[in-house]
């Protein structure tokens, strides 16, 4: 079975098109800067702006939702900003694909939809794709063995692996105490000529296995003890990132070969005079002109504190790279008609 080509505008649209078929509404992504969260400097994942809903303070008139969500990660925590550009998979700025359930559908459904989405739809090959779940989980491992007919061999459990109770890589906690719940993860294999183990295994690190979608059950109240109370309507909160996905149905193992990158780097080749577009000052240009741009666009302009002065070390970085490739004139916003074509229909 062949895999089709599917632009990076074409893995959105079917993304949103899917699970609009499925009774979910289509929430647009919001700002970079969270509004409803004040602990948290940049919006990092899918599930920020529907964090009071999983709380019980906000109520929507939905209780399926799905988006394409601007995310970044490169100040705090998260912060990978000296990696980007070097490696196939770091970025500042990123897409994530995501479903959720407000007390609606739970593990059957997020899961039987998660595999027919992937193999039937984006025609990824069933025998590459793994699945981990957490260890306590039996609902999950056996919907994936004896309702979705994943071998059992390609089905692995997780356990507590960070040194305490439900510190696992597969058993997800909003903050110390509050909503949480065991994690299914789904891996792409790219196959023995690529170094690495599966999910749980010492070679796990490797690239051979690549995680691309996450399934969050939150099914658990974290206390302040320690123990889990069962909460009163179980939500699902997924992820998967949209870059890893498109480097796979693309048939490319670097997020930078994909359709996307590969037109901003080619933009960045032509402001900076640079004639190899394998540099990776090239890389880093062409990501840090989408994380500029769109924090541009929430209101955040470069200062010397705060998400200001983050802003100021991805606009410097980006600049120095052009320094290195020998461009000493202004060329950082000319960058930016190319990102509105490649980005403005998906982002008005």
């Amino acid at each position: 079975m062949s895999t089709p080509k599917f632009s990076v505008a074409d893995i959105r649209k079917t993304f949103l098109d899917f699970f609009v078929s499925k009774g979910h509404t289509v929430v647009s992504s919001s700002p970079l800067v969270p509004g409803n969260d004040p602990t948290l400097m940049f919006t990092n994942s899918g599930m920020v702006q529907f964090k009071d809903v999983f709380l019980g303070t906000d109520k929507r008139s939905y209780v399926r939702a799905t988006s394409v969500q601007a995310c970044l990660r490169a100040g705090g925590k998260h912060n990978d900003l000296e990696n980007v550009g070097y490696t196939a998979r770091h970025h500042t700025f990123f897409e994530m694909l995501g479903n959720w359930s407000f007390g609606d559908y739970f593990k059957r459904d997020s899961l039987k939809w998660a595999w027919e989405l992937l193999t039937e739809v984006y025609k990824l090959p069933p025998e590459k794709l793994w699945a981990t779940v957490y260890f306590e989980d039996q609902e999950a491992y056996d919907i994936w063995t004896k309702e979705i007919g994943l071998p059992a061999e390609r089905v692995v459990r997780i356990g507590d692996n960070k040194g305490a109770r439900y510190a696992s890589d597969n058993f997800w906690m909003m903050a110390d105490t509050g909503p949480c719940g065991p994690c299914s993860e789904i891996f792409y294999d790219h196959g023995p000529e690529v170094a690495g183990g599966p999910p749980g295994s010492p070679e796990q690190d490797g690239d051979r296995f690549i995680e691309i979608w996450n399934n969050v059950f939150m099914q658990f109240d974290m206390q302040a003890d320690g123990s889990v109370k069962n909460l009163p309507a179980p939500c699902v909160d997924t992820g998967m990132g949209l870059e890893r996905l498109a480097a796979i149905l693309q048939g490319v193992h670097s997020n930078y070969e994909i359709d996307l990158f590969d037109q901003l780097i080619k933009a960045s080749a032509r402001e900076t005079g640079c004639t190899d577009l394998h540099n990776n000052s090239l890389k880093v240009i062409a990501d840090h002109i989408r994380a500029t741009a769109f924090l541009v666009c929430d209101g955040v302009s470069p200062s010397n504190e705060g998400r200001g002065y983050v802003q100021r070390r991805i606009v410097r970085r980006a600049i120095r790279h052009g320094y290195k490739l020998g461009q000493k004139s202004p060329f950082f916003h000319k960058l930016v008609p190319d990102l509105v074509n490649l980005m403005g229909e998906a982002y008005p």
